[in-house]
């Protein structure tokens, strides 16, 4: 593995607000330095540096700020993305790598390394409440040294499935819950235990997993559905009745609403230039051109990083849209 120190990995706002957030945890920090490091996984003879494509390729954002003197015994926090995985970034950078010829590249990953600066020397304790501030737990894991980061291009044997034994009773699947990160309700595991039982097999942990994200919020809307009490008062309508009552009340120009991935609503006559089917030719045609609109975080899976959302962006959007009616064209993200 190779190391290339790129960009500034905060913008000016960006940074000032997480130094706030770790002067607000501890009062010793004083300033904050974020810069993107590329990790390359190549061939023997290949180095990276020398690479007068790779270092263009790599060379976006704003220039990282040198380290200041002061800045030299800086506390080092290294964030990269949690070994075992492959970052979204990395799947993209390593194909455009690929596209631009340098096959001598296996795969490239990202990560940021924070210098911060602080009037006294740190505790463990402390030093782990500031790493909670500089990475999210669920996709990334914060260490020490560069070197360490070789572990993002370690690889294992898949393992064998393994069964959870249920006769320990629903001990067995809180268990589970907990060691696999599952986030499974009271009355999930009451589910899945009353219904392996009554199959008179244990379930395994690939069927828990997939329980786990096919059953979540973002798949099945449990909480949009649910029934509601307020104040011990039983209410007549769920959250998402409630959004349909809405257009149930003002249903005028709009075209579309749940029956597809996005709505449609009434847009206005316009002159739309494409080619005939028939005749092969470019010209202008009169038709109606509808507003199609979707909202959604389209995250990724919701148990696993429930707050950013999926790094598909509004690409993940596109697909949405393009999937209801006759399909649309995107004009904004």
């Amino acid at each position: 593995m190779q190391a290339l120190f790129g960009a500034a990995a905060l913008s000016a706002f960006k940074s000032s607000k997480l130094l706030c957030t770790l002067q607000a945890s501890n009062s010793n920090v004083s300033d904050l330095h974020a810069q993107f490091v590329h990790f390359v996984d190549c061939d023997d003879g290949f180095v990276a540096a020398e690479s007068a494509q790779l270092n263009l390729l790599l060379k976006y954002g704003n220039p990282a700020d040198p380290i200041e003197e002061g800045q030299q015994s800086a506390v080092k926090r290294l964030v990269i993305p949690r070994p075992g995985t492959i970052s979204p970034w990395s799947s993209k950078a390593t194909d455009i790598l690929h596209n631009c010829g340098l096959t001598q590249i296996r795969r490239i990953e990202r990560g940021t390394l924070f210098a911060i600066g602080v009037k006294n020397s740190l505790s463990e304790t402390e030093l782990s409440l500031l790493d909670q501030n500089l990475h999210d737990r669920m996709t990334q894991v914060v260490i020490a040294e560069l070197p360490d980061a070789a572990k993002l291009f370690t690889s294992s044997e898949p393992q064998p499935f393994k069964s959870v034994d249920l006769s320990l009773g629903k001990t067995a699947l809180e268990e589970a819950n907990s060691t696999m990160g599952l986030a499974l309700a009271e009355d999930e595991i009451d589910y899945l235990f009353e219904q392996f039982k009554s199959l008179g097999r244990a379930p395994n942990d690939i069927e828990l997993m997939m329980f786990a994200q096919a059953n979540s919020e973002h798949c099945r809307h449990k909480i949009f559905n649910a029934d509601w009490a307020v104040d011990g008062e039983e209410k007549s309508r769920s959250l998402f009745s409630m959004i349909r009552h809405t257009h149930e009340q003002s249903p005028g120009n709009v075209l579309s609403a749940y029956a597809d991935n996005a709505a449609v609503m009434c847009g206005h006559e316009s002159a739309r230039f494409f080619p005939d089917g028939e005749s092969k030719q470019y010209g202008f045609v009169d038709e109606p051109v509808h507003i199609l609109m979707k909202v959604e975080t389209h995250n990724h899976p919701t148990a696993i990083a429930p707050f950013p959302g999926a790094s598909t962006g509004s690409g993940g959007e596109i697909r949405d849209e393009g999937a209801t009616g006759r399909g649309a064209k995107p004009k904004a993200g």
